[in-house]
């Protein structure tokens, strides 16, 4: 049976200024970072509909009845404010739903919720994210910290498994990672089980954790689904697919 996922988030807008001696011009350029992985998971289990941050600004679901014809939402790069700022709040200063305690309600009764790591995830750069003491920080296994929590691993660290080989998301997978080049900083709840730590020159902090919450079931994936902070042979290596369809497989599972 396929199941439907919502990923929201993954794109941006860059902008640039090239001088040439007196004379400049700007350009401006549209990027999505989700390209390997909607790639790795296409023809497979799940039929994912991407939502592109500027998007999902706007059509990110309003309503319970809407959020429920997905079995799991993944956040992936997408900021709070990106989720409580709609446009008809920002510019026209109506009220609009909390689409954070939406998510919260809707994981309570049942539905899947996985945020995966990024600059726009869990606290995020600058801790712009946003994410503490949200509705979603409720749901989600691990709490986020009060500042940003990126950490660089410029030379690469590989994961170490700590969960046992047979649950369902490592399944198969073994404990021989590629390498990655950085992580958000998380703190585990209470409850929570780690499944995947970085390495312990890094402390051994959170890399893949799930949890619990109400009837749902949440994953945290600390690092990215792509570059910069997954390496070129993360994304080629043949447990990249496996891995994150046995995430959602296990998020859109029931107890």
């Amino acid at each position: 049976m396929t199941k439907k996922i919502l990923l929201a988030g993954e794109s941006w807008v860059s902008t640039a200024t090239h001088i040439k001696g007196f004379d400049q011009f700007a350009t401006v350029t549209y990027h999505t970072g989700a390209d390997d992985l909607l790639k790795a998971l296409k023809g497979g289990p799940f039929d994912v509909t991407f939502m592109p941050s500027h998007e999902a600004q706007r059509d990110f679901p309003q309503t319970m009845d809407a959020l429920s014809a997905y079995d799991a939402v993944v956040l992936s790069d997408i900021g709070a404010n990106t989720l409580l700022l709609h446009p008809d709040t920002w510019i026209k200063s109506q009220t609009t739903p909390n689409r954070l305690k939406l998510i919260r309600d809707y994981v309570q009764s049942g539905g899947g919720l996985l945020m995966f790591g990024g600059y726009y995830s869990f606290q995020g750069i600058n801790g712009g994210a946003r994410y503490r003491k949200t509705a979603v920080e409720e749901v989600l296994p691990v709490a986020c910290l009060p500042y940003d929590d990126r950490v660089e691993v410029p030379e690469g660290f590989a994961a170490e498994v700590t969960g046992k080989p047979d649950h369902p998301i490592l399944k198969g997978i073994g404990k021989d990672w590629p390498v990655l080049l950085g992580f958000n900083e998380v703190e585990v709840k209470p409850g929570a089980e780690v499944l995947a730590t970085v390495s312990s020159e890094y402390g051994s902090l959170p890399l893949l954790v799930t949890g619990t919450y109400g009837k749902g079931r949440t994953v945290a994936w600390t690092s990215d689904v792509g570059p910069h902070w997954l390496s070129p042979d993360f994304v080629a290596w043949k447990g990249y697919k496996t891995l994150f369809e046995q995430m959602l497989a296990w998020a859109t599972g029931r107890d």
